[in-house]
């Protein structure tokens, strides 16, 4: 099979990385790529989101199935342009309808789907910019600290959580009002706040059956002891050491079965992963957000540890058969240290040499934000490449992946020297 892997992170590279393993996998492409996309597939210049030119590049490379990475391409319809064009319909898409990415795309109707199917879920309500005084209204009918969260994508950065109300109210005028983050907060969700541990489950579904992925934790603060602003993500543990076969059985039970569940009730054609984002309240497990794709980083240490063959799962996905594989899981730990640029996530600077990778050993690294230069592999974005490792434990596998970064150098490189010091 020829293959098209749309997106250019550390996500994609892992799933590449996974992918050429397979025997079915004869030609990956992968649409931008970075470096390390570059040295094990070929890379291509086009936009995820650049539909005809998608089109027009899988009708002459006779592309058999496109895999999509991120959000933005399932939110525009890829899933629904390949369907409804009859030059495409038979090459299978792996992703979600347009309608299944608006539980990504929109977090009210994320929220509205959760209550319709019974699925446990903060309280909530939503507000625009002409009722920006009732949301201020609702939040004094709230206990500290106040959620609130853009409607739409925000790069992962829409969330805000806030201690105090006066603080809260202005920081809702400011997302609604003066559209803090643009088009995506022209609408905000408002929700009570959960204390609790968070963790992250990944489900693989063809619409009808379902596989559940090994759990992950990943660590979104740019700061050591989880502080300062939100990032894409630092690093990741998987498995959750605390995630027993307990908490799991809810999990299953009460959030991913109703979800898929919900999918076939609601009509909403669904072929790809779906990421929920729970918080466990006194070992009840609670959705905090769905999103429609694998994260990232969690997909560095969740693919890592997939004995199974990707593209035979994908493609039990394209064909509704999920239900006749069986999921094969590596026992050993895996856990991805995050390596970034110097003022990531604010002010950056990109184009940074990358040395030492040829020192690395006994760990895998995946580029995230990186780009070949004159021979040279330069940083090309905030995170730049994560060092994943396997181990007994995650603290053998954290060790390993430190270890290695040490061999690492770009100017104003950082990294958190923290990751899994909450779970010893």
């Amino acid at each position: 099979m020829t293959i098209l892997l749309l997106g250019s992170g550390g996500r994609e590279h892992a799933f590449a990385w996974k992918m050429i393993q397979s025997p079915l996998c004869d030609t990956l492409f992968v649409a931008p790529g970075n470096a390390g996309t570059a040295s094990i597939a070929t890379n291509v210049a086009m936009s995820p989101t650049d539909f005809e030119a998608i089109k027009a590049f899988v009708i002459q490379e006779k592309v058999a199935m496109v895999v999509v990475g991120p959000e933005d391409p399932l939110v525009k319809g890829i899933y629904d342009f390949f369907l409804n064009d009859a030059a495409l319909t038979h090459i299978p898409v792996i992703g979600p309808s347009k309608m299944g990415a608006q539980l990504e795309g929109s977090k009210e109707f994320a929220k509205e789907f959760l209550i319709k199917h019974n699925i446990p879920t903060a309280a909530y309500d939503s507000f625009t910019a002409e009722t920006v005084e009732k949301g201020c209204e609702f939040l004094e009918t709230l206990q500290p600290p106040y959620v609130l969260k853009a409607d739409g994508l925000a790069a992962g950065k829409g969330v805000l959580i806030i201690q105090d109300l006066a603080e809260a109210k202005e920081e809702l005028r400011n997302m609604l009002v003066h559209q803090k983050f643009g088009e995506a907060s022209s609408k905000v969700v408002i929700e009570e706040f959960l204390d609790g541990i968070e963790l992250s489950c990944f489900v693989l579904t063809d619409g009808k059956n379902y596989k559940i992925l090994p759990t992950a934790k990943d660590y979104k603060r740019i700061g050591e002891g989880d502080t300062g602003l939100n990032t894409g993500g630092m690093g990741a543990v998987s498995p959750v050491p605390y995630v027993d076969a307990v908490l799991m059985e809810k999990i299953e039970t009460r959030i991913v079965k109703p979800t898929i569940d919900g999918f076939q009730k609601d009509g909403i054609p669904y072929k790809g992963f779906v990421f929920i984002g729970l918080i466990n309240v006194n070992n009840e497990p609670i959705v905090i957000e769905y999103n429609v794709r694998m994260g990232d980083p969690e997909t560095e240490v969740v693919i890592p540890r997939l004995k199974t063959d990707l593209v035979e799962l994908f493609l039990a996905v394209a064909n509704e058969k999920l239900d006749e594989i069986n999921l094969e899981i590596d026992e050993r730990s895996a856990t991805t240290i995050m390596v970034v640029s110097g003022g990531y996530p604010e002010d950056f600077e990109k184009g940074k040499v990358i040395s030492g990778l040829e020192n690395i050993e006994d760990s895998i690294v995946f580029h995230a934000g990186t780009k070949l230069d004159n021979g040279s592999i330069v940083s090309n974005g905030g995170r730049v490449l994560t060092v994943t490792s396997y181990g007994n434990d995650f603290e053998e596998a954290i060790k390993k992946s430190y270890q290695n970064i040490d061999k690492l150098h770009f100017d104003k490189m950082y990294f958190r020297k923290d990751i899994g010091n909450d779970l010893k």
